[in-house]
């Protein structure tokens, strides 16, 4: 499997079930009469990040993995307090970046060797990151996000974490 099927279509496919998360505890908010923007700040613990910052985190990591495997250039945002809107916005960017990038420039690049700044000097290869980092990291922060709004009441079940699956028709 390439780098590229391992990755981009696996955010795609999670980024476009968040922006669902996201209508569904805009909905949840609604009926239950209360403002949905109180969700934003929600965690599951007082030491972990709130639904703002996973949401930003888990789009960072598809977007930065990626670009550390291609080499293309990835949009910036900024962090800390955001809105729906904002945060549906950034998704948005994101995955427009992803649709964008050429598969071919994915081919090869299982064994580059990569510096991202926060092993400070230290170096993996990129399938190392992808299968050690950048993946696991991408769905801890959507688990998370999941797991908060979940708990918040938020009606949302296990295919709404899973997304869409690209299914074959049966065999004949």
């Amino acid at each position: 499997m390439s780098m590229y099927d391992e990755t981009v279509p696996e955010f795609l496919r999670t980024l476009t079930a968040m922006e669902a998360w996201i209508d569904e505890a805009h909905a949840y908010a609604e009926e239950r009469g209360f403002e949905s923007d109180v969700l934003l700040t929600a965690r599951l613990s007082p030491d972990q990040y709130d639904v703002t910052r996973n949401i930003q985190s888990a789009a960072d990591t598809a977007k930065l993995t990626a670009q550390r495997i291609c080499g293309v250039k990835a949009p910036t945002h900024e962090d800390g307090p955001s809105t729906w809107e904002k945060l549906r916005a950034r998704i948005a960017e994101v995955k427009e970046y992803l649709e964008g990038l050429d598969p071919a420039a994915f081919a090869d690049r299982d064994d580059v060797i990569i510096s991202p700044s926060m092993l400070r000097g230290g170096r993996v290869v990129t399938k190392r990151y992808v299968r050690g980092f950048g993946l696991p990291n991408f769905y801890f922060h959507c688990t998370t996000t999941y797991a908060i709004l979940r708990a918040n009441g938020v009606k949302l079940g296990k295919r709404a974490f899973l997304g869409s699956l690209p299914i074959l028709p049966p065999a004949e």
